[in-house]
């Protein structure tokens, strides 16, 4: 079946989810699987690529099992990786604040807040491992913030009614990143890991159908070198920066997932990106990224507009009763603390309105003062002092005094590269991980979920099910004379000479910040038929002027951040077009990707359950991308409107 930029394939399934009581599938598919003893696994060698929660957890666990172990990332240092940089919490449903949580709570929770959009199975899975993540983490010394009698502390975040979140002052991520690291440094003293770090993989390495290895460039001297091994692990993060600004750091990109996607993987749910309410909104053109700030500051901080358009007074001269809590107003069950995907979109609506204040009038106010009455200046700061500093140096203006202004920003990826429940690719010996793979979140991650899922594949999942697939290893020996080692190698030889042999007059920044404006026009926020075509049609112009006119200075045997840049945004252009084919043939809204054909009454997302109860796996095309289906069966949660009021 062809229709519109692309064509129907044959339907995927997940041929190694388990049956039976959901909570017992888990426990299942482990006794089920097949074991590797400790003798073999030290014959056989596993490449994970990526530092980050999922790729130092799973490196560190599968070195400390005993297997051969080759770590890479890009960054100088593993600690860099971006996990670094998330500040809120992790969710974990062990009900220290007896307030109605559950493992069974936190799976609703999960399913609802993406919207239906994901599998019943993983995400239970992922409920269950929360409670073990935390006795890890705290095992390793991470110092989760603690009540006055000394137990773990819990605040709420958005999408639940129940504290389960557990946090580091607002510097989470970097604390459990660091416990991920000593874990991972332990290992590579021990001789069971070999780190490589400034390495970034530019192609993937298939033998005979099966993912043996990858290609890599050192980043320093610009040597090109080959990695073989029995399994490949990707842990590379997600995709934001599509967008040019979002919340990811500058690095953050596609390259590995979409290398693997040109070789055969299937990408599933492109078009699911989340949007997060509470970032700094932009202040000019000149800007590279958008700086987040934790989504835990809606705990006590109320989000509001000035009732009359245009009222640029400043925020202590507008009285209460001509301000509007638009949150607390629209979603009273809720208030300020609805999911991700319904605090952007109202945060849009009320803008688009004329009530957004600052610069553009792309702005609300997230104001403390109700919060500093209530409890002191002192608590406030024991909980969010880094963040209001981090907000002053910023913007100048002092969040104690004056509210913050916020507005939503491109933040995390859903999609990813299809995996089954054993987190394995539809290429065998190719497992993703964490961000780069599509399979917890569904349409919209609740807050506080994706360091819990990086850590659960790292810790818990992966190396529970790459030992079925190691089971028949080690698998033949290779050299790097090998055909297609060596077609692989050419593949990148390739495209490092034509972009330095290319004799353009634009910078690749530029043409960057130019797709980003067309992905965040047509395929941010909301979305129609019609600009969505002609998405499609300005990135495939962009993109043919893209490789005409590109210039790259400098040379391949050196430090050239300009030639990283252009292989990232070449890949970044084929991944903007796949991602508005898919946001165009899914015509519902979901989540937090609002199609303006399909809304409710009063505004609202309306997800059309009969005709798009499924996960969208697209396989790579030369001349159109092919879409398989694997469908979505809910027996537990069954899906309904989702309501926050």
């Amino acid at each position: 079946m062809s229709t519109d930029f692309y064509r129907e394939g044959a339907p995927v399934a997940d041929a190694k989810a388990p049956e039976g009581p959901i909570s017992e599938r888990w426990e299942q598919r482990r006794f089920s699987g097949r074991l590797v003893n400790p003798a073999n696994r030290r014959k056989l060698r596993v490449i994970v690529v990526g530092t980050g929660l999922a790729g130092a957890s799973a490196a560190a666990t599968l070195g400390e099992l005993g297997y051969r172990v080759a770590n890479y990332c890009f960054q100088d240092s593993a600690r860099r990786a971006h996990s670094i940089a998330a500040q809120g919490g992790i969710n974990a449903a062990k009900n220290y604040r007896n307030d109605g949580d559950s493992v069974h709570r936190l799976f609703y929770d999960t399913v609802k807040g993406g919207d239906f959009r994901s599998r019943e199975s993983n995400v239970h899975r992922l409920a269950e491992i929360s409670t073990e993540i935390i006795d890890q983490c705290v095992a390793q010394g991470v110092p989760f913030a603690r009540e006055y009698g000394g137990l773990l502390d819990n605040r709420s975040f958005g999408g639940a009614q129940v504290s389960r979140t557990f946090y580091a002052r607002g510097q989470t991520g970097q604390q459990l990143l660091l416990g991920a690291y000593q874990a991972l440094q332990r290992q590579v003293a021990a001789g069971t890991v070999d780190l490589h770090t400034r390495h970034e993989m530019l192609e993937l390495v298939i033998v005979e159908g099966k993912a043996r290895g990858i290609i890599v460039r050192d980043l320093v001297t610009g040597e090109i070198s080959t990695e073989l091994a029995d399994a490949v692990v990707l842990a590379t993060g997600g995709y934001g920066n599509v967008f040019f600004l979002s919340t990811n750091a500058k690095g953050c990109n596609v390259t590995a997932s979409w290398r693997a996607h040109r070789k055969g993987a299937y990408f599933a749910n492109p078009c699911y990106t989340q949007i997060h309410p509470t970032c700094i909104p932009q202040s000019g053109d000149h800007q590279s990224k958008l700086t987040l700030m934790s989504e835990s500051l809606r705990n006590d901080g109320r989000v509001w507009v000035p009732k009359a358009r245009g009222d640029d007074r400043h925020p202590a001269d507008i009285p209460e009763s001509e301000r509007d809590y638009y949150l607390e107003r629209r979603y009273p069950a809720f208030g300020n603390l609805v999911p991700r995907d319904i605090a952007s979109r109202a945060a849009k609506v009320v803008c688009d309105e004329g009530h957004g204040v600052g610069p553009g009038g792309l702005g609300v106010y997230l104001d403390f003062a109700d919060a500093i009455k209530r409890l002191g200046k002192k608590a406030v700061e024991a909980k969010y002092g880094n963040l209001f500093d981090m907000y002053d140096r910023i913007t100048g203006e002092n969040p104690y005094e004056r509210p913050m202004r916020i507005y939503p920003a491109v933040h995390y990826t859903m999609g990813g590269l299809w995996v089954d429940y054993d987190l394995s690719s539809n290429i065998p010996g190719l497992f993703v991980t964490g961000e780069a793979n599509f399979s917890d979140h569904g349409a919209n991650r609740l807050g506080a979920s994706a360091l819990m899922q990086g850590l659960s594949d790292g810790y818990f999942v992966l190396p529970n099910t790459i030992s079925d697939y190691l089971a028949d290893g080690p698998f033949e020996a290779l050299s790097e004379d090998h055909e297609a080692v060596v077609a692989a190698r050419k593949e990148v030889d390739d495209r490092i000479a034509f972009f330095l042999g290319n004799d353009g007059d634009r910078t690749v920044d530029s043409f960057h910040r130019e797709l980003g404006k067309i992905m965040w026009e047509y395929c941010g926020m909301e979305r129609s038929d019609e600009g969505l075509r002609k998405a499609i049609g300005l990135i495939r112009d962009l993109k043919d002027e893209f490789y005409k006119r590109v210039k790259v200075t400098g040379k391949a045997e050196e430090l050239n951040q300009q030639l990283e840049k252009a292989g990232r945004v070449a890949d970044f252009f084929e991944l903007g077009e796949l991602m508005c084919i898919d946001a165009l043939h899914r015509t519902e809204s979901c989540g937090g990707h609002f199609r303006a054909e399909s809304q409710t009454e009063e505004g609202e997302a309306k997800r059309d359950d009969e005709h798009f109860s499924y996960v969208a796996a697209w396989e790579f095309g030369v001349d159109e991308p092919v879409l398989h289906k694997e469908a979505l069966e809910f027996e537990y949660v069954h899906p309904t409107q989702r309501s926050y009021k």
